[in-house]
């Protein structure tokens, strides 16, 4: 299981992701607030929950 942290503004929203052990999986970064946006963020999910 992972943590993912959202800080949610109008235009964008900036992001982070830990393991529940605070190993960092994904360091800051922002996606903009838009279908692509989301559509990145399953991405960089997925790729820190798959080997």
């Amino acid at each position: 299981m992972i943590c993912v942290g959202i800080d949610v503004a109008k235009d964008k929203h900036d992001c982070f992701i830990l393991s529940l052990e605070g190993e960092v999986l994904a360091d800051v970064f922002a996606i903009p607030n838009s279908m692509e946006g989301f559509q990145f963020l399953l991405e960089k999910i997925h790729n820190c929950v798959s080997p």
